[in-house]
């Protein structure tokens, strides 16, 4: 009872009553590390003593925040259309101007600030089109096969949404590589999917087998209904790059056991290693000539999120669907009409990603000087990273192939195992959680992202600067020399 005799009002929505698929999801990028890595920020700014003096995030591949900087054309083109005024200004190159106003007379009212059509502004889309295009030597690409989004994320779990159905054994099955990016295993969970695990082949440099896709499927076949299959390529967290002939034989995997393919492919422009090279899913698709591309059902994603671009805050991302059945589209449309339009902003940054400045016009020397700079600094601290860790006793790292980030295995002694277990932690949890106590260096476990019974990595990102990269290294290095004596 409370004071004036009236009983307390018991809440309606409860950790009990609320939906149970939600409390399944994990995201690790995100989780507890990450939440105490902030807690040790404030406590440092605070003036609390530690036995470091900053905390170095790795954990997230948000390119900006580690200090890379922005391309000066994008935006550029982004403030003249936030601010017209500006278009006035002679201090901002002409088509950097042209481009704005380009944009702006697509927009509602010639104002960014307004809603867009559900499936994006109808010029990006072309533009998104013809980049395709070009980029898969002359492949068609029709601009409404094109849906413009908040992120890749949007776009892949949108596409999630559409595919999961049934009940018990019929329930939808849709298999993700293991390691994966926890985006898919939390869509899965909160969509009441079943997750499919196939395992790359550390091995073999995180390669994908079809033996395994053959062997995670035909167990899954014994309790829900396989429907789709996503490939995530370059790799995260693994930093893989597929050949051709092992898109090839996904491809042909696909056809053979009526599975919609998803290529998650945000990061085509990060490759580093040399003999590797990025391939479209749809390029392959479509020069392997109509008994696949007239049949095979494949969803694309791209993102202005990393790439040498890094815009993550931007919320820019698009997805191509190919041969999807025109009813599904409708019912597509639809459900993406339900949140109105991705940010504007977002496309209109999609759009410069895939329309930069050309050969002869103002902005275009400066943008290739940026672009290639970026880049090329990222495949030194993809080398630099491979190197220095694979110069520690027990720790093994795989050639960071494209993408942001290295998952090296790590050797965990068995009395700090069983502390973890003890601890009721993942012994890699366990093992990065200490690394921040004591060096301020921020990781994600590879539990998180999931690993072969009797392994253990972490991820980490490949994007501080480098100065502050071979600090980060060199810590990781004493850390785990220091974790190791003290557990053996």
């Amino acid at each position: 009872m409370t004071e004036n005799g009236v009983s307390p009002r018991a809440k309606v929505l409860t950790i009990d009553t609320m939906n149970p698929t939600v409390k399944k999801v994990e995201y690790a990028v995100r989780g507890p590390i990450v939440q105490r890595a902030v807690e040790l920020e404030r406590e440092l700014s605070e003036g609390m003593k530690k036995p470091f003096a900053e905390v170095i995030k790795a954990n997230i591949g948000d390119a900006h925040a580690m200090g890379q900087q922005p391309i000066t054309f994008f935006r550029q083109v982004l403030a003249l259309c936030s601010y017209p005024e500006l278009l006035n200004d002679s201090t901002f190159p002409e088509d950097a101007k042209s481009r704005a106003r380009r944009i702006l007379q697509s927009c509602g009212g010639n104002s960014m600030g307004s809603y867009s059509a559900s499936q994006g502004i109808d010029s990006v889309r072309q533009d998104v089109a013809g980049y395709i295009e070009r980029r898969d030597g002359g492949v068609p690409c029709d601009p409404d096969d094109i849906y413009l989004t908040t992120g890749a994320s949007d776009g892949i779990v949108t596409m999630l949404k559409l595919l999961v159905c049934g009940e018990d054994e019929t329930r939808t099955g849709v298999m993700i590589s293991i390691p994966q990016y926890p985006l898919y295993s939390a869509a899965l969970a909160e969509l009441g999917a079943v997750q499919i695990n196939y395992y790359l082949n550390e091995e073999k440099c995180w390669s994908l087998d079809i033996s395994e896709l053959q062997r995670a499927l035909d167990e899954a076949r014994r309790h829900c209904n396989p429907r789709a299959l996503c490939i995530i390529n370059p790799g995260n967290p693994t930093g893989q790059v597929q050949s051709r002939e092992c898109i090839e034989d996904v491809i042909r995997f696909a056809a053979k056991e009526r599975l919609f393919l998803m290529a998650d492919e945000v990061y085509q422009d990060n490759v580093y290693a040399d003999g590797c090279h990025f391939h479209s899913f749809k390029k392959v698709l479509f020069e392997m000539g109509p008994e696949y591309s007239n049949t095979v059902e494949l969803a694309s994603f791209h993102s202005t999120s990393k790439c040498y671009m890094g815009e993550c805050g931007f919320r820019g991302g698009y997805m191509e669907i190919i041969n999807m059945d025109s009813e599904v589209k409708a019912q597509l449309t639809k459900l993406v009409s339900v949140r109105l339009c991705p940010p504007v902003p977002g496309q209109a940054l999609m759009d410069l990603v895939v329309n930069p400045p050309q050969p002869g016009e103002p902005s275009y020397d400066n943008f290739i000087k940026e672009r290639t700079a970026t880049l090329n600094v990222l495949a030194e601290k993809a080398k630099l990273t491979e190197q220095v860790l694979n110069t520690v006793q027990g720790i093994s790292c795989n050639p960071v192939q494209g993408a942001m980030y290295s998952f090296p295995c790590i050797t965990i002694p068995e009395k700090a195992i069983k502390e973890a277990t003890d601890n009721g932690q993942q012994p890699d949890m366990f093992y990065c959680m200490k690394m921040l106590e004591e060096t301020g260096i921020c990781l994600v476990p590879g539990s998180g992202f999931g690993q072969r019974d009797g392994t253990y990595h972490f991820r980490m990102t490949i994007l501080p600067p480098t100065d502050k990269l071979k600090i980060l290294l060199k810590k990781v290095k004493e850390f785990h020399q220091k974790f190791t004596e003290q557990y053996s």
